[in-house]
């Protein structure tokens, strides 16, 4: 009888094996040697690759990660932090909320459509694996300059995948963003956002505890797609000189989804699993040593009862394999048939394919062979740890010093005029319809708003009106000029978003997006940017519930902008309440919040009319963005206004712009006291926003905001069917829609 693989590993040490071409360094090939005391097998090489990858295992990142917990503020919302599929958050009645943001970048430049579609797969079954019925999605989206050629490549194909996937499911898509810049051009963002509602009493953990119960794998059958998958894809940049790791990228199939999302929550609903596991990246490698990791012994799994597509698959191929649609639970023995029955209620193929054992190693078995036998932590919570070198780039201090505040301004009214309607129609700023006309905002009635308001707001109790609020943020134009306050800024502006709807921010989730951590001047921006982040979630009480880290956004030498996108989840007593965006009454008085300074570094003015990018972000108040929150809080719960918009990219004309648009009434404007125009309208100060004020609670609201110390200015009128800046311009409304809402379509044609 011939040597079980395990036991011919340890009599052959020096075989030789492609450590390398699987994604290891030299030393964690040596560092896997150290744990196993002999040379692994090729089943526990392919294991390791893809768990040690840095999309699995965070080797570069985690040192920095930490602050999240080490400076999280005290909040008694938290129910789920850091560690699991995804964050839990209380939101009162009983109810709880779990919201994630992840990234499907790499994979969505190879194959835009599937790459993008099997994002919003993924972070949906992380949503369902904490016993959450997924209710919303959304997707911020960074793409290289609109008019090259590859972006009408990428692009359709991406929003194409995101709605596709998405409408098929039934979840309605309420928010995100879409920029254009050079710098994506060779690495598209394509983050996926997931929300899901469920009782307390639902949450459910992905661990393996009791010896004796079952291991189920369930869904859809695993084949050669997305071998290595995002886990390898993700974890090395494209032409490097290293080599080419291009694994098919995965192959979604939403209908399947569905079967499995509805079964699952049956299951859940019958109390019948023990713990549960998406699998995702690295895929049956990570479900299997995650849950045995997290729970309280050992496991034994039979590999070859996993249901194929391809039967010629390895054992390697079908541990590393990331097809989609698949989910692993934990069921006691007694509870093992009512499983198998409600699977094929719901048409979901479900296999036994392994247990829990008393022991202290993940064994996996091939044909009655030892192919794996492993301590689960070592593969799944204790890979390597980098503390990369990092330091502020050489180039930093010439690009702050070449001040956006010193480029030429308009010089007449009529320049002045041409800009407004240069920036309203630029692709970062103009409508984004033409894309998000492409999702269904509105699938099972839920949706109060959708983009293109501030948030996204999704009624999760009928009865009550009770929801919550979701806005992504993130502007890498202001990161790169200061990683540590462009983080601030994406988390001030997802806060302030959720605040102008009349939502209480709770908490964020977060997707980081940078170049190379290989590069000292990248992980500067990185290390620079999680501080930031994390002082400001501690400052604003929102505490980080997870979220996901994507490096090596570089194609060559050229690395993204520091691009970290912070999400930021709140909760509103009553969506009838809610603040939209849109002037929607003549006579409303507008007023502007907060104060206005000379800050244009990073502007979309800078950027549109000088194509500039340089000095100083705008500067982070975070006392004043809590302060501005809650006073957009209060007037919505109490009634004092009808309308509210935060003041970001563009400046009050782009914030005024869009609440005209959308509501079909003008707006006749006055520039305040001690402000010139241009200032007036483009400038991108940070903690402000506009609302509309009925004549009849003006009293009342400057009453409130004088009291709590809120700068409020009375600068205009809904009126009219133009934007009209006294003794500047007047732009009709219909030009302006012309600028704003054709821009992307006449691009993308």
């Amino acid at each position: 009888m011939s040597l079980d693989t395990v036991k011919q590993a340890e009599q052959t040490p020096e075989a030789a094996q492609p450590w390398q071409e699987l994604g290891l360094k030299e030393d964690e090939y040596a560092r896997v040697r150290e744990i196993l005391g002999r040379r692994p097998t090729g089943a526990e090489l392919a294991m390791y690759s893809v768990m040690w990858s840095e999309h699995c295992s965070y080797k570069s990142s985690k040192v920095h990660l930490k602050q999240f917990g080490e400076k999280a503020p005290k909040t008694d919302a938290l129910l789920v932090g850091i560690g699991e599929n995804a964050g839990v958050v209380d939101v009162g009645q009983g109810y709880a909320v779990t919201f994630k943001v992840e990234s499907h970048n790499h994979p969505s430049y190879i194959e835009p459509y599937q790459g993008a579609a099997t994002g919003v797969g993924g972070i949906v079954r992380d949503i369902l694996a904490m016993g959450a019925r997924p209710v919303a999605v959304m997707d911020p989206l960074r793409f290289g300059a609109a008019d090259h050629p590859d972006t009408k490549r990428v692009l359709p194909g991406v929003v194409a995948g995101i709605g596709g996937y998405g409408n098929c499911l039934g979840l309605p898509n309420i928010g995100g963003e879409v920029v254009f810049d050079p710098c994506y051009q060779g690495n598209p963002l394509v983050n996926a956002l997931c929300v899901g509602v469920m009782k307390h009493e639902d949450i459910h953990l992905a661990k393996a505890s009791g010896a004796g119960n079952k291991v189920i794998l369930y869904g859809a059958r695993t084949g050669g797609d997305g071998i290595g998958g995002v886990s390898v894809l993700a974890s090395e940049t494209f032409e490097s000189t290293g080599p080419a790791k291009r694994p098919a990228v995965q192959v979604g199939d939403p209908f399947q989804e569905k079967l499995l999302i509805e079964c699952t929550l049956e299951i859940f609903r019958e109390k019948l699993v023990a713990g549960i596991q998406d699998l995702g990246g690295a895929g049956l490698s990570c479900a299997t040593s995650e849950l045995a990791s997290a729970g309280s012994g050992g496991m034994r799994v039979e590999l070859d009862t996993v249901p194929l597509r391809d039967a010629t698959l390895s054992p390697e191929e079908i541990l590393m394999s990331e097809s989609q649609e698949r989910m692993c639970a934990i069921v006691e023995p007694g509870k093992v048939d009512r499983f198998l029955e409600i699977c094929e209620k719901w048409d979901v193929i479900a296999t036994v394919i392994g247990e829990v054992t008393d022991g202290t190693r993940l064994e996996i078995f091939w044909h009655g062979d030892l192919i794996v036998d492993v301590p689960p932590r070592s593969v799944a919570h204790e890979g390597p740890t980098y503390h990369r070198p990092y330091a502020r780039p050489e180039w930093q201090d010439a690009l702050q010093a070449d001040d956006a505040n010193a480029l030429p301004r308009p010089a007449t009214s009529e320049e002045l005029r041409a800009q407004v309607l240069r920036v309203a129609g630029s692709p970062n700023q103009a409508s984004k319809a033409w894309i998000t006309d492409q999702y269904d905002r509105f699938v099972q009635g839920n949706t109060i708003l959708a983009q293109p308001e501030d948030s996204g707001v999704i009624r999760i109790d009928e009865e009550t009106n009770l929801g919550v609020a979701v806005a992504t943020d993130g502007n890498g134009r202001y990161a790169k000029l200061d990683p540590y306050a462009g983080a601030q800024l994406a988390l001030a502006e997802a806060y302030r978003n959720v605040a102008a709807t009349g939502a209480k921010p709770l908490a964020i989730s977060d997707c980081l997006n940078f170049g190379s951590p290989e590069d000292p001047a990248v992980m500067w921006q990185f290390a620079e940017a999680t501080r930031g982040l994390a002082d400001g979630c501690l400052a604003l009480g929102t505490p980080v519930t997870g979220g996901n880290v994507s490096l090596y956004n570089q194609t060559g030498e050229t690395a993204i902008h520091p691009t970290p996108v912070v999400a930021v989840l709140g909760v509103i007593d009553d969506v009838t309440r809610r603040t939209p965006m849109a002037f929607t009454d003549e006579g409303h008085l507008i007023y502007l919040l907060g104060d206005t300074r000379e800050e244009f570094g990073g502007s979309a003015w800078s950027q549109v009319v000088h194509d500039h990018l340089g000095g100083l972000p705008p500067a982070v108040d975070l006392d004043r963005e809590r302060l501005l929150g809650e006073i957009l809080i209060s007037g919505s719960r109490d009634g004092m206004i009808d309308a509210a918009h935060d003041l970001s990219d563009g400046g009050l004309i782009q914030a005024v712009t869009e609440s005209c648009l959308r509501g079909g009434h003008g707006a006749r404007l006055v520039v305040p006291d001690g402000l010139d125009a241009f200032t007036f309208l483009f400038s991108e100060s940070a903690g402000r926003a506009i609302v509309a004020v009925p004549r009849s609670e003006e009293m009342r609201f400057t009453d409130m905001c004088g009291a709590r110390g809120l700068p409020a200015t009375r600068i205009g009128v809904v009126d009219g069917d133009s934007v009209d800046v006294q003794g500047e311009f007047t732009l009709p409304l219909e030009e302006l829609r012309e600028a704003h809402e054709t821009a992307i379509p006449a691009l993308l044609a």
